[in-house]
């Protein structure tokens, strides 16, 4: 059996979603894995006969029939799940709420986590971190300092336990934010989160919606988990954000309270009783893209909606950004999951529409020592080419790479915008192959190059 996890090596909104589409088809997976992150994912996935949906709690692999597990490192949001569910029904999904379960450990987010979240931001003002506003960190740090009271998917099944805890959550939480904006100038966006808290109904109301989560009968322990796997042939681990945005590996205080590498899925195989082969598929685009703000060393302007995709502002995480391909980062994202089995370039349509394409192939910076600690190499034309990926728990590391990255200066290299160039130079600049490329939105535009003989192997196998 085989199990294939897919993991974003910059900082989101690579196509995760197409990489686990393309996968559970082609490899014929009857299980898609959620293994962070949580309900602010926005995985888009195109069937060939032109049915759309982005995928939140969801799998990415739900259209093409794969069961999802949301496995205990998700944050659920229940009473998103169910609008989520009712719109795939609607778009002809069948019983969709018999195929997926929940780890009755996942921590469920509340709206008083998600008006708690919005509010922090809104009082940041310009230095923002960046937030889907979904509540994801915040329902983390509740959970981290008061674990006993934090609310997981299992309590869907104790009304009683669950009331005392959401009570105990709502009262701690409307002192906490009554502190908190003490000092805000008042707004009608602040004024609608703050009113959360006042409302005497937003417990029962809650409470009434999530519980029906519970009673269609998707909570379900861990052990679940190896049991549809032992019976599920291979297994796509669907990643969420991004490498970069990872709570240790990325770029403080722009980062998620989420591991984004692929620690969580590797757990989750090792407590499985079945035995799998295992193969890390790490996806890039051929340019890069960031939401709000945050380092982003290539940012251009000449790479601008509506040349690209879908993909638009809104009100938590502010612009969509545009940089050329940068190898620096991306050798950085290698390092930091230790290498992937196969690399996926998405977005190589793109190219067709660009008169050359660049690469940032390096770093200037006049006021970095070449015995920086941050900087792992520099070459002999002083460009710094590869950043030191931190000690876990190092978020002063993490700040002063921030401080780094707004300081250098990206060297750009033009080539031919052609395919065979592109991929040619990418291979070059990162020392390995590029083994699966997309040309589209759809399952049916990704396809294995040649050297990508391994995982293609594979799934050529599991088609047999």
């Amino acid at each position: 059996m085989r199990a294939f996890i897919v993991v974003d090596l910059g900082f989101g909104d690579s196509g995760k979603g197409l990489l686990t589409d393309f996968l559970v088809r082609r490899a014929s997976a009857g299980l898609v894995v959620r293994f962070n992150g949580g309900a602010q994912a926005g995985h888009r996935v195109v069937t060939a006969d032109g049915r759309s949906h982005t995928f939140a709690q969801f799998s990415a692999g739900t259209l093409a029939g794969a069961r999802t597990f949301l496995s205990r490192h998700v944050l659920v949001h229940p009473t998103a799940l169910l609008r989520e569910g009712a719109a795939l029904e609607q778009s002809g999904v069948r019983q969709v709420f018999y195929r997926i379960a929940i780890s009755e450990n996942a921590r469920l987010i509340t709206p008083f986590h998600q008006a708690a979240n919005r509010l922090r931001e809104m009082i940041r003002g310009e230095s923002r971190h960046g937030s889907c506003g979904i509540g994801v960190g915040e329902t983390v740090q509740d959970s981290l300092d008061y674990p006993n009271d934090a609310i997981v998917a299992g309590d869907l099944r104790d009304q009683a336990l669950l009331r005392r805890k959401v009570q105990r959550l709502h009262e701690r939480k409307r002192i906490e934010m009554r502190e908190l904006c003490t000092s805000a100038a008042p707004g009608a966006e602040l004024d609608l989160e703050r009113g959360i808290f006042d409302r005497p109904d937003v417990v029962d109301l809650w409470i009434e919606e999530a519980s029906r989560l519970g009673a269609l009968g998707v909570v379900a322990p861990d052990s679940r988990l190896g049991e549809w796997m032992g019976n599920s042939g291979s297994v796509v681990f669907e990643g969420a954000q991004g490498v970069l945005l990872d709570e240790w590996c990325g770029f403080h205080p722009y980062t998620t309270w989420s591991s984004c590498t692929c620690d969580n899925a590797l757990k989750l195989l090792s407590e499985c009783p079945s035995q799998f082969q295992t193969f890390r598929i790490g996806v890039l685009r051929t340019h890069a893209i960031r939401h709000g703000a945050g380092p982003l060393p290539s940012e251009a302007s000449a790479l601008l909606p509506p040349q690209f995709e879908h993909n638009r502002q809104n009100r938590w995480q502010g612009r969509v950004r545009y940089g050329w391909f940068d190898a620096v980062l991306a050798r950085y994202a290698l390092d930091a999951v230790g290498g992937v089995d196969a690399l996926a370039l998405t977005h190589a349509d793109g190219l067709r529409r660009l008169p050359t394409w660049k690469t940032c192939a390096g770093y200037l910076g006049a006021k970095i020592p070449q015995d920086c600690d941050l900087v792992a190499d520099v070459g002999g034309n002083g460009l710094v080419t590869r950043l030191v990926v931190p000690v876990k728990e190092r978020t002063d590391h993490q700040v002063r790479l921030t401080q780094l990255l707004s300081r250098v200066a990206p060297q750009l290299e033009e080539v031919e915008s052609k395919e065979t160039t592109v991929f040619d130079r990418v291979q070059q600049l990162l020392g390995r192959t590029v083994d699966i490329v997309s040309r589209g939105p759809r399952a049916t535009d990704v396809f294995f190059r040649k050297e990508c003989l391994a995982v293609s192997a594979a799934v050529q196998q599991m088609q047999e």
